[in-house]
């Protein structure tokens, strides 16, 4: 990530565990802030985004939580800044041991006369609450009164703002520790932290912002070094990687050519929503590799492509790549979409090829019956693989076991192999050899069947592209490129998701139905990516 984009850009794709936090914001007091002076800021920033998001008309009456830590230190200040802001301010406090600044600022708020109350019950007279319970670094499960005392309070169906991260959520895993706050909205602060962009979290979340309190690019950049372990991908860097010019006097090889292995009897539509999702990439030429029976759909569906009948399983599977297949022609081969486990020697093909090569759907389960690893590590060329958890679990059993946390396991998964890993889920998690890149947006949307062939054919479409540029590079800079091509792809694919969405609803965005709105996605993306910045 290049320290020469803008600081709001830099600080957008960071992603930092609570150690980590912990080492940053010790630099800056150790640096001279006095922790005072930064929880005023801080608790500024915060009501100014609150009385925004929470004008007091209607919303008068507020009720703070406040924890015994600095999380709980800045509720305080909110809460006194909201009271002379024109809000009736409650505070409850489960808590009889502060610390020093905090336990300042609750002595001021009561010599303001801002209220007290020891029962969570009387909390339900508020029309919002705001959770100042616990900031990052929690670790112990929450039990006893206190468990109760935020199930009741979940119970009271008010919206509730989060200070940082829901109290009760695993800084680095996103995980519940026995309980947790169901927030409305999470204020978090400085750096995103990790846990709030894994998929169990989202149930506590509701929408996540920044509170951006200056922390200076010097002491993140001191901990976290020039390539961070784990980052957000954002409209900026997925945009300025994607083939959006061309040389005026370019030709269609030179853009790529993709080869898609895909569809059964049993699956056809996986075939023709993979090539519909590698047509909207740009990529130059399409090839498609279907059972024989399925030649005459697939031209009519795309009769831009090549279509390449093939022999036949008695159950309609492919059977074997017609014997001209020459798979070096190909810049990349994507291969997997509605198979079937019969597809195996095919599979076994591409895998002894020397091409870049994309596995989904049945190419993961056939790779898992083969034998993930070794089957991985004897190959040369790039490989991504894109599987759902349950695939990811058959690829990597040893990963998943207990598996509490989705960006360990992948950089572990793509590590083992050597292969770029692409987890699907609501918060795709992508990791190369490098580092972890995680799509902090989607839609529930997407959950429909065929949604991931979309992908796969958009995937495939962008890493032919790439492969046909003529570059003198190392290896490493090489796959560096075949990464941000993968994670583009997931956002692209996401954003088609998001504006279909706005355009119907989330239940009327089947798979073949995303695929009309892939260039409109990037269209409007484009558009107001282009009012900041030229590409």
């Amino acid at each position: 990530m290049s320290s020469d984009l803008p600081r709001s850009q830099q600080l957008q794709t960071f992603v930092v565990t609570a150690e980590q936090m912990r080492q940053i914001e010790g630099r800056v007091f150790a640096a001279g802030m006095p922790v005072a002076a930064l929880m005023e800021k801080v608790a500024g920033l915060i009501v100014d985004r609150v009385t925004t998001l929470y004008p007091s008309t209607p919303y008068r009456r507020v009720g703070v939580l406040v924890g015994p830590g600095h999380n709980g230190g800045d509720a305080l200040v909110v809460a006194r800044e909201l009271q002379f802001r024109g809000y009736e301010v409650i505070t409850y406090c489960p808590f009889s041991q502060l610390k020093d600044l905090t336990a300042t600022h609750a002595q001021y708020c009561d010599s303001l006369g801002i209220p007290q109350v020891d029962r969570p019950e009387a909390l339900q007279t508020c029309d919002f609450l705001i959770d100042g319970l616990f900031g990052f670094g929690l670790e112990r499960p929450i039990a006893g009164d206190l468990a109760t005392a935020i199930d009741q309070m979940n119970q009271f169906a008010l919206p509730i703002v989060s200070i940082d991260l829901p109290s009760g959520l695993h800084t680095d895993t996103g995980q519940v520790l026995g309980i947790a706050i169901r927030a409305t909205q999470t204020l978090c602060l400085g750096l995103w932290k990790q846990g709030l962009l894994q998929d169990w979290a989202l149930e506590f979340t509701g929408p996540i912002e920044l509170i951006d309190f200056d922390l200076p690019l010097a002491d993140i950049r001191a901990i976290l070094g020039d390539r961070p372990a784990v980052n957000r991908i954002t409209p900026e860097r997925a945009i300025a990687v994607l083939p959006l010019t061309r040389p005026a006097s370019t030709h269609k090889y030179k853009q790529g050519h993709l080869l898609l292995i895909c569809g059964s009897h049993q699956y056809a539509g996986a075939a023709i929503l993979s090539g519909l999702g590698a047509r909207a990439s740009g990529v130059g030429m399409l090839s498609i590799a279907v059972p024989q029976s399925l030649k005459p759909l697939l031209t009519t569906q795309l009769p831009e492509a090549l279509i390449l009948g093939c022999p036949e399983t008695t159950s309609g599977a492919i059977a074997d790549l017609p014997e001209t297949t020459d798979l070096s022609k190909y810049h990349a081969i994507a291969c997997g979409c509605g198979l079937t486990i019969s597809a195996t020697p095919v599979v076994e093909a591409v895998l002894a090829s020397q091409q870049s090569l994309l596995l989904d759907a049945d190419g993961l389960n056939i790779l898992a019956n083969l034998g993930t690893i070794p089957t991985l590590q004897a190959r040369s060329a790039p490989t991504i693989l894109t599987p759902h958890l349950g695939e990811f679990q058959r690829l990597f059993p040893e990963l998943t076991q207990d598996m509490p946390c989705r960006v360990t396991a992948v950089r572990q998964a793509a590590t083992q192999t050597q292969a770029i890993v692409l987890l699907k889920g609501a918060r795709v998690t992508i990791a190369d050899a490098e580092t972890v890149w995680i799509n902090p947006a989607s839609t529930p949307a997407l959950a429909r069947g065929g949604s991931g062939d979309v992908l796969t054919g958009l995937t495939g479409g962008l890493l032919a592209q790439v492969a046909a540029e003529n570059r003198e590079e190392s290896q490493e800079a090489r796959d560096r490129r075949f990464s941000q091509a993968v994670q583009a792809a997931a956002w692209w694919h996401s954003q088609a998701g998001i504006v279909a969405v706005q355009s119907r609803t989330e239940l009327g965005v089947d798979a073949h139905t995303l695929t009309d709105y892939l260039i409109p996605a990037l269209s409007h993306n484009l558009a107001l990516y282009q009012t900041s910045t030229k590409i």
